[in-house]
C-alpha cells in the first residue's frame, strides 16, 4: 500500500539522514519513478523533504525534523517485543540493558501498543539451554568484545580438541552462538577462521590495531562455513536389524546418530534400518547401548569391534 510505502520512506530518511533516490527504490522494491511521485506526496503532506543535488546528493529531511510516528504494524510489534535469549544476553553482560531498553521502547510506544507489547512476553519465550546444563563457560567474552568493538588485536591460547595448545595473534571480526556455544570469527595468518571460545584459555588486548575486510560479511561467513562443515564431515554407513521394541527410540538418536532408511519388518518382526555415525567408535557406542535388540548386518568389522567391547566388559566384570 502506498500509504505503508510513505511512512516506510519518512523513517528511512528520519533514522538515515540522506538517502539517493536508488537507495530508496531499491529498499521498497519499486521504481525510482515510483519514489520521485512519493517524495511530492510526502511534500503537499506537510513534510519537509528536501532534494540535495550533486555527487553526494540526495533526499533528506529538513535539520531538527523528527517524526512521533512508529509505523508498527501488529507484525512488526512482535519481532520488536519477542523475548531474546537470557542465557546469550547474560553471556554478553547484555541482560540489565536489554530489559532497560525493552522498558524505555514500551515507554514510547501509544497507549493502545503498549498493552499489545506486554501481551507478547507472556505468548512466546526462548529458552536455548540444553535440559542437562554444561557449567564450562568462557570468561574470554568481555575482552573479545572489546577488541571487536575497538579493531584491536589480541593475542590467545588457544586449545585444540586433542589437547594441544599454541599462541596466536588475531584479528577478531565477529562473534557467532551456535545454540549456546560461542565462535569467535577472526583473521588468522590472513586466512578468517572460527575458534571456538570455550578452548580460549587467555586473552590479551594488544595496542596494535587493523583495517577490517570492507567486503566481510559475517552472517554471509558464517552460513558459508556452516555448509562446508556438513559437507567435509566423515560418514560411517552402518545396516542393522532393528527390535520392534526400540523402533520409537530411533527417533531420538541424538547428534551422533541419523536414520538413513527403514524397511518393512522381515519374518521375524525385525526391521532393516541404515544408519550412518560420523565414526565407527560411535556406531559401536551406540548399538551396544540396545544390547540385544539390535543386530548389526554389515560392515564385518563393526561386528568385529563389538565383540571386542563386550569382551572387554565381561573381563572387568569377570
Amino acid at each position: 500500500m502506498r500509504a505503508d510505502r510513505l511512512i516506510s520512506i519518512l523513517l528511512l530518511l528520519q533514522n538515515h539522514g540522506k538517502m539517493t533516490t536508488k537507495a530508496l527504490a531499491s529498499e521498497l522494491e519499486v521504481t525510482e519513478r515510483t519514489i520521485h511521485r512519493d517524495m511530492e506526496a510526502l511534500s503537499v503532506a506537510g513534510i519537509p523533504v528536501l532534494a540535495d543535488r550533486g555527487k553526494h546528493g540526495g533526499w533528506r529531511l529538513v535539520d531538527q525534523y523528527r517524526t512521533r510516528l512508529t509505523g508498527l504494524k501488529d507484525s512488526e510489534l512482535k519481532t520488536l517485543f519477542l523475548s531474546p535469549s537470557f542465557q546469550l544476553l547474560s553471556d554478553l553482560g547484555y541482560t540489565k540493558d536489554w530489559k532497560e531498553a525493552r522498558q524505555k521502547l514500551l515507554a514510547a510506544l501509544p497507549n493502545t501498543l503498549q498493552s499489545q507489547a506486554d501481551n507478547l512476553w507472556n505468548r512466546i519465550h526462548i529458552d536455548i539451554d540444553p535440559w542437562k546444563q554444561s557449567k564450562h563457560e568462557s570468561i574470554a567474552l568481555n575482552q573479545l568484545q572489546q577488541a571487536l568493538w575497538e579493531d584491536r588485536k589480541i593475542r590467545i591460547a588457544y586449545e585444540k580438541a586433542n589437547k594441544d595448545s599454541s599462541e596466536r595473534i588475531l584479528e577478531p571480526l565477529g562473534l557467532v552462538a551456535k545454540g549456546r556455544t560461542w565462535y569467535l570469527i577472526s583473521v588468522s595468518n590472513q586466512e578468517i577462521k572460527n575458534f571456538r571460545v570455550s578452548r580460549i584459555k587467555s586473552v590479551e588486548l594488544l595496542n596494535e590495531t587493523f583495517i577490517r575486510p570492507a567486503d566481510f560479511q559475517l552472517a554471509d561467513f558464517w552460513a558459508e562455513s556452516k555448509q562446508n562443515f556438513v559437507r567435509n564431515l566423515p560418514v560411517f554407513e552402518v545396516e542393522v536389524e532393528a527390535s520392534p521394541s526400540i523402533i520409537e527410540r530411533l527417533s531420538f538418536s541424538g547428534r551422533f546418530a541419523q536414520v538413513v532408511s527403514m524397511d518393512s519388518p522381515n519374518e521375524n518382526g525385525w526391521f532393516p534400518v541404515k544408519l550412518t555415525f560420523d565414526t565407527k567408535h560411535e556406531a559401536a557406542s551406540y548399538i551396544i547401548g540396545f544390547g540385544d535388540q539390535m543386530k548389526i548386518i554389515s560392515p564385518s568389522s563393526l561386528i568385529e569391534s563389538v565383540k571386542v567391547i563386550g569382551e572387554s566388559v565381561l573381563s572387568l566384570y569377570n
